[in-house]
């Protein structure tokens, strides 16, 4: 039997997108997890008004600190390990039998995946290290298999809070996520304190999700900044807690410019306004202003859960099923797509149009990976621009790439 894996997601003020996450979770090929969902009323609602809603371990929580959220699904949680995904991420199916592994075998106390951006095919973090400036620099690590990775003297190992898991022991002794920091560097500054405790950390490449960027008050879907507040805080909090004290005041001035650079770059693209750069830039400030007062350690450790692991079913096992298409065929193909799914089949759907058009991948609604794209476009960014594919070729090159990710699957192809 795999280990006991409780998965904890925070929702504040999205529902849909709550919605989309568990539909995601719920086709996890993994056969030992539990599913702690730690949201606002609406998210509360939205996943009660499920079928799901019987196996679910549900906290009501309505304040925008996502480190007291998580504490919060910790103290519930009854897993070995620990996992963590964003309401806007996604799962590929085999996420959990890839970032369970290591903890199976290896001494480690944490493990992060690679993270999927909003294309659905390129992706927006792989391995990184980051320092006492909360400054991250890339690892190459395999993209295939696990490394195993110690901390190096003033650094850490970086997991994403999307996408990363932890032993339940060792989380509880450090004491899960510092309140200090409401948004942004929160996994950071957990990071740090493994390192600094000595404890390895797995990057797992074939553990992936997809990161969406939902909007927020602090952020546009487009990822068009709408308030830098809790980010300054944050910023200036990590400083004050892992950094020199002599080099706080240069890396908060590079940390405020490469902010600064950001709303700029944005503002050219047309997304914000002059107006728009001068406040939130005060709101950056006011918030590096807070940081500085913030109280910082409050990390006492969590206790075990009183609750019994509640099982999720998840999909192990589950039958594979890729159905592809011409883009003129797509009516018929989504509504075929979708019954597949609801079977409890693991579905994809590829729909490919007679153009060199990039492609893009999705989670639907009715819970089906679709692809769509040209027959001689790009799927990896990094391949040739144009490349002379037959129809029944490229499909079968498209199931062999995320087969390690998805598993597996039988073709049904219509030309």
């Amino acid at each position: 039997m795999p280990l006991q894996v409780s998965i904890v997601v925070v929702s504040r003020h999205r529902p849909a997108a709550l919605l989309r996450c568990l539909a995601g979770i719920a086709q996890l090929d993994y056969q030992n997890f539990e599913v702690v969902i730690v949201a606002c009323p609406a998210g509360q609602d939205a996943v009660k008004a499920t079928d799901h809603a019987p196996h679910l371990k549900t906290i009501s929580f309505d304040q925008p600190n996502i480190s007291v959220a998580r504490n919060l699904g910790i103290a519930q949680a009854a897993g070995e390990v620990i996992a963590f995904i964003d309401d806007d991420a996604v799962p590929e199916p085999l996420w959990l039998h890839h970032l369970a592994a290591p903890f199976e075998t290896g001494d480690i106390a944490a493990a992060g995946g690679f993270v999927i951006g909003r294309n659905g095919i390129s992706f927006q973090w792989r391995a990184r290290t980051v320092d006492t400036t909360g400054e991250t620099t890339p690892l190459d690590v395999s993209d295939t298999h696990p490394t195993v990775l110690q901390p190096a003297h003033g650094s850490a190992i970086k997991t994403e809070g999307t996408n990363m898991a932890l032993r339940r022991d060792v989380l509880s002794e450090i004491g899960g996520f510092d309140p200090a920091f409401h948004f942004f560097l929160d996994e950071t500054d957990m990071n740090m304190r493994l390192a600094q405790a000595g404890h390895a950390t797995a990057v797992v490449p074939l553990a992936q999700v997809h990161h969406g960027f939902e909007a927020s008050d602090r952020r546009a879907s487009d990822r068009t900044p709408r308030d830098l507040t809790q980010i300054g805080a944050s910023q200036q909090a990590f400083l004050r807690k892992h950094c020199r004290s002599a080099a706080r005041a240069p890396a908060w001035q590079v940390f405020r410019n490469g902010q600064r650079n950001r709303l700029l770059r944005a503002m050219q693209r047309g997304s914000l306004d002059p107006l728009d750069v001068s406040r939130l830039m005060r709101g950056l400030d006011q918030g590096a202003r807070d940081g500085l007062k913030r109280s910082l350690n409050e990390t006492p450790s969590i206790a075990r859960a009183a609750s019994e692991f509640l099982a999720f079913p998840g999909r192990p096992g589950a039958s594979r099923h890729t159905l592809t298409g011409r883009i003129w065929q797509a009516a018929k193909l989504r509504a075929e797509a979708a019954r597949s799914a609801a079977n409890g089949n693991i579905t994809t759907l590829i729909l490919l149009d007679p153009t060199a058009r990039y492609h893009r991948l999705r989670f639907t609604q009715d819970g089906v990976w679709e692809q769509t794209g040209g027959l001689w476009g790009r799927s990896q960014r990094d391949a040739p621009l144009i490349q002379p594919w037959r129809f029944a070729r490229r499909c079968d090159a498209e199931q062999r790439r995320t087969a390690r990710v998805r598993g597996p699957n039988g073709f049904s192809i219509c030309e």
